[in-house]
């Protein structure tokens, strides 16, 4: 179920889903527009994503499942928590026939955003300090 077209916002993305899926990504946008404020929707490698300081996760609808993307260390710290889901190094499969695990997902993004903003301090601090390493 993959769009045809390059997408130019998630809107759009979206859109281009049958309404049972457009439901379901609304769902996990909203999650994570819950979980990250501050951060900003984007398309990037032809999927949804979310960048604060860094991309914070990506996601995108499959024939099967929602594929949902919070890069590895996203996958690693809650690996116990995901044993019932299909995963591997930074991907995580929900499968459509389920409903979203809505507390997980939150907990991830949430963990991302503070992975994220503390990368973000620590450059700027060895910026700060002329250290480029």
């Amino acid at each position: 179920m993959k769009t045809k077209y390059l997408s130019i916002d998630i809107d759009d993305y979206i859109a281009a889903f049958p309404v049972h899926i457009r439901h379901i990504l609304e769902e996990l946008r909203s999650a994570i527009k819950k979980a990250a404020p501050g951060a900003e929707e984007k398309i990037s490698y032809q999927m949804p994503a979310f960048e604060l300081k860094g991309i914070l996760v990506y996601f995108a609808a499959h024939k099967n499942h929602i594929g949902f993307y919070p890069t590895s260390s996203g996958v690693e710290v809650f690996k116990k928590e995901l044993s019932g889901y299909n995963n591997s190094k930074g991907a995580i499969q929900f499968p459509l026939d389920r409903p979203l695990p809505i507390s997980l997902i939150t907990k991830i993004v949430t963990f991302r955003v503070k992975e994220n903003l503390e990368k973000a301090e620590t450059k700027a601090k060895r910026s700060k300090s002329g250290n480029k390493n």
